[in-house]
């Protein structure tokens, strides 16, 4: 645990500090402020691509997506606590030089800054307090992990799937057409598009449901089963 949590303490203000200095030497034409900004993306890309491969190594490990265990799932955990305080430092970096560039810096307070990011502020607050205590204290019998369950459900149906045909209706209503009508008025690969962006999202949201299933499962409904 340790060794991994002052390993992401080192890395990500270490590869910060990297990016900025190669692109200094190899882009000296650029704005310190453009240094700035690429090297938070580079960071931002490098924890993507390796929290994507761990959960390709975590999900081809383990059998059963319900109760198996990955030791890498627990560890990486910890690396990522450093990340998102990092990410949180980089993002009020980045609103600091964009400010100055356009003079006014002096505007530019604590509090303002977490006004106009109060979502990722939040997204990056609820990993650490909640996310993390989930994952390493093996609370999922706990009524806030059901409670996230259910809102992970909900606006996983909203954002990935209930969007499709709220896409249709809108453009159904501004053409005066009926949402039965639209497929028939839009061009033939606009719904072959679609179907095949909405197929894997409703099979994902079909194991999300079974896994919730399982969740509230009470232990007698277990023994009857």
């Amino acid at each position: 645990m340790l060794p991994t949590l002052a390993g992401g303490t080192l890395f990500f203000p270490g590869l910060f500090a990297l990016c900025s200095w190669a692109l200094r030497r190899w882009r000296p034409e650029w704005t310190h402020t453009d240094r700035v900004m690429i090297s938070t993306r580079l960071v931002s890309s490098v924890q993507a691509v390796l929290a994507t491969g761990s959960g390709i190594v975590i999900i081809r490990s383990c059998n059963d997506v319900v109760t198996g265990r990955h030791w890498l799932a627990r560890e990486y955990v910890w690396f990522l606590i450093p990340y998102m305080i990092y990410d949180c430092y980089a993002m009020y970096l980045c609103d600091w030089y964009r400010a100055r560039d356009q003079d006014r810096a002096h505007s530019l307070t604590l509090r303002s800054f977490l006004s106009r990011n109060r979502l990722m502020i939040t997204h990056h607050v609820v990993i650490l307090f909640v996310l993390v205590p989930v994952a390493q204290l093996k609370q999922q019998h706990t009524l806030l992990y059901k409670v996230n369950g259910v809102l992970t459900l909900a606006t996983f149906l909203c954002c990935r799937i209930l969007l499709f045909p709220f896409m249709y209706w809108s453009y159904g209503y501004q053409q005066g057409l009926s949402l039965l009508q639209v497929p028939f008025r839009i061009p033939f690969f606009c719904n072959v598009a679609n179907a095949f962006l909405i197929a894997p999202q409703i099979y994902w949201f079909s194991l999300l449901c079974r896994k919730a299933l399982r969740l509230f499962d009470t232990p007698q409904a277990k023994k009857d089963g």
